[in-house]
């Protein structure tokens, strides 16, 4: 059955044609994102939602959506989806980061013109049919410098616009190296020295706990006297009664904003006042910028429904179609693993490091890892899933390490799990061959060779003559077929272990049976999803 996916906002003609292209059965409802009853009432029946703005992805919505498994934001700001929730659903959040970056970028290069020439107060007046040369004396742009705080990929647009004008640009940016600075031609400074030194301010960074007010009041303070400050990137990075107090004394010269605190913002302390401009969140308001987000999310989701393929997710690690098809056997790998030890452990686990070796450490490491840690609790929770999983491990106070090394043995790669209890340590390890399937090489440290199958069993004995013989005999009496048998053992005489992968589920006949021999310290059935 072909996926399903909901369009609850306004999207382009070209966009929904996307999706049916690819197979998608697409339902086409561009004013029900308004209508949150109706929404909760049929959400239920969709894998996909793809919004705009309009649309409130609450957690009471996520909660109905017993099917969805992706949400696309045709845009950057993702306010209107509660991503937490769902992440705890498993379900993936994308956006479209950049299909208006020029817009915005752009956006931000006009509004700094508007104030440093007082563009529409001049506009006003001259409408009422006053001429007011005099009144609105206007200051250059060329020479003077702009201080960018994020030159991610719309600060370093801006950047590139603002050196253009023949500006000095300066930026402040904790990601910024100095290889890429130089690149893009800006000098890489603190905030406090960008505050002190910078004739225009403009802000290109999301709304998180470090940039929240990031010119406070008291930030605000140590700003150049004369400064210009222009924020298109989110509302709340800036203090705006103070910036408004000091707009009123005189310090800020003037400022343009394109974003506010609440929206939509029907009142504000910036409104009102003489050299500010301010418009209704327009940064990603042009026909190109919106025509381009809603063809990015629609391929985005349509590639994740019918490949498995994650770009530009916010709670989960990207993985390219390319990467996927590659990338395939490792991440059911990484599952397997995973999964072998969450059936294995029944404590809570304390710690868990994973190692990367030669081909695999050279991999998309995020989603190997999470590909890992859902293995591992898809036995307590089997609706979990590498969204959902790292969010429940974090909850629990799972400490997660990852390790890479260069090929260390025999096979071009391999992964090996390690955990800890509070009792034990537990690990096991495998590979992919050429033929794409995946092994366990390794478990305890005792090396072995075995296929994957859905239903297998694992067991633990001394090493002693008999057990062959013994594991056949009571499998074959309880009509146990084995399609594969895999032993391994520590030394002559020392520990061993079999695992066994059979074609149906093992009967608890047949477990009761092997324990009562008392050959095995151990006897587990394990069932993987292959």
């Amino acid at each position: 059955m072909a996926p399903k996916v909901l369009i609850s906002d306004k999207l382009s003609e070209a966009a929904v044609q996307i999706f049916k292209d690819r197979g998608i059965d697409v339902d086409f409802q561009p004013d029900l994102g308004k209508d949150k009853d109706k929404l909760l009432e049929v959400i239920g029946q969709y894998d996909g939602l793809a919004i705009r703005s309009a649309t409130k992805a609450t957690e009471k919505i996520i909660a109905a959506a017993t099917n969805l498994k992706v949400i696309g934001r045709a845009g950057i700001g993702v306010d209107n989806v509660d991503r937490e929730a769902a992440s705890r659903k498993g379900i993936i959040v994308m956006n479209t980061p950049f299909g208006n970056m020029i817009t915005t970028a752009e956006h931000a290069i006009a509004m700094m013109f508007a104030v440093a020439r007082q563009i529409p107060e001049a506009s006003q007046s001259t409408h009422a049919g006053k001429w007011e040369k005099s009144k609105f004396m206007g200051v250059e742009l060329t020479g003077k410098t702009l201080g960018v705080i994020g030159a991610g990929n719309i600060g370093s647009i801006v950047c590139d616009r603002a050196r253009g004008l023949k500006m000095k640009v300066i930026a402040m940016d904790p990601f910024l190296s100095e290889e890429r600075a130089t690149e893009i031609g800006v000098e890489k400074v603190e905030l406090d020295e960008l505050l002190t030194r910078a004739d225009f301010i403009t802000m290109h960074v999301p709304l998180t706990a470090d940039t929240k007010n990031i010119l406070s009041a008291e930030n605000l303070a140590k700003t150049k006297k004369g400064v210009r400050i222009i924020n298109c990137a989110r509302g709340g990075l800036v203090d705006e009664a103070a910036l408004a107090e000091l707009l009123k004394s005189g310090h800020v010269a003037g400022a343009a904003f394109d974003v506010f605190a609440e929206e939509p913002a029907k009142e504000n302390p910036l409104f009102n006042l003489p050299n500010v401009v301010v418009t209704p969140h327009l940064g990603a308001a042009t026909s190109e910028a919106q025509e381009n987000v809603a063809l990015q999310v629609a391929e985005q989701m349509s590639d994740y429904l019918l490949t498995g393929a994650v770009q530009n997710a916010l709670n989960m690690p990207s993985v390219t179609a390319e990467e996927a098809k590659i990338m395939g056997p490792w991440i059911k790998l990484s599952g397997h693993l995973g999964n072998y030890i969450g059936q294995m452990t029944d404590e809570p686990i304390k710690a868990v490091n994973i190692l990367f070796d030669g081909e695999a450490s050279e991999m998309n490491l995020k989603a190997l890892t999470a590909a890992t840690i859902a293995g591992i609790m898809k036995t307590a929770n089997p609706d979990v899933n590498m969204v959902s999983a790292p969010v429940i491990a974090k909850e629990r106070g799972v400490k997660i390490s990852t390790t890479k090394q260069d090929q260390s043995g025999a096979f071009e790669g391999y992964v090996k799990i390690t955990i800890v209890t509070e009792t034990r340590e537990r690990s096991i390890a495998g590979t992919v061959f050429s033929d794409g399937k995946p092994r366990f090489i390794q478990i305890k440290g005792i090396n072995i060779d075995a296929e994957v199958g859905e239903h297998m069993l694992y067991t633990t004995n001394d090493d002693v003559p008999g057990i062959i013989g013994t594991l056949g005999t009571l499998l074959g009496k309880n009509n146990v077929n084995i399609a594969n048998f895999t032993l391994g053992r520590a030394a002559e005489k020392g520990e061993a272990i079999a695992l066994l992968y059979i074609d149906a589920p093992m009967p608890q006949a047949a477990v009761d049976d092997l324990k009562e021999t008392g050959l095995f310290k151990q006897v587990k059935p394990l069932r993987f999803d292959v």
